[in-house]
């Protein structure tokens, strides 16, 4: 009786295995993908940052969630960091922004070679704030299992939807400029690997 159950359970399981194989979620390729966003101050001096730290993953179906440590912001100068992150971030409060995005048809059906362009509509979260975003990408399926995504246009981000204005102006006055603008492209390449 007890072996009979444990064959039926055992051929239930691997019927289901069978039917629903399992699927692996792509992951970022902390090493190859970057993160930029500019800024501009005094009207005219553009500066390249970054962040350094940032995972993610991507569903079979889908379902795209994106974490950046706002601690990693890199501006090449230590107390430029230290400032952000206090002053603008405020990361013992907000450590970290998110992107959850559900990609499109279109970019999860590809083949080893394909290269598709769309949009990513998503929400970012960042300092207690979530906002609608977009993204226009490539995607391409560089092998059975790596995909890249990079943007094709910077998205302009603005640090008054996040709350993030009164920040910048702190900024701006430690820092004795005149200005510092309140929108901000960013960039990004990323590598997905399952």
């Amino acid at each position: 009786m007890m072996i009979t159950r444990i064959r039926t359970l055992s051929a239930a399981l691997l019927t289901c295995g069978l039917a629903f194989p399992a699927a692996a979620d792509w992951s970022i390729d902390g090493e190859t993908s970057v993160l930029h966003f500019l800024s501009t101050k005094n009207a005219q001096v553009t500066e390249i940052h970054k962040f350094d730290s940032f995972e993610g993953s991507l569903s079979d179906s889908g379902k795209l969630s994106v974490a950046v440590d706002l601690s990693s912001v890199n501006t090449a100068i230590d107390i430029r960091n230290e400032r952000m992150q206090e002053m603008l971030f405020n990361v013992t409060k907000f450590a970290q922004a998110t992107f959850e995005a559900s990609l499109p048809e279109s970019m999860m059906n590809l083949q080893t070679g394909d290269v598709v362009n769309g949009k990513v509509n998503g929400i970012l979260t960042l300092h207690g704030k979530a906002v609608p975003t977009s993204f226009s990408v490539q995607a391409s399926k560089v092998s059975d299992d790596m995909l890249s995504v990079s943007t094709t246009a910077p998205t302009l981000i603005k640090a008054e939807s996040f709350g993030l204005a009164d920040g910048v102006a702190a900024l701006q006055k430690i820092a004795g400029l005149k200005s510092i603008t309140t929108t901000v492209p960013v960039t990004f390449s990323v590598t997905f690997e399952q």
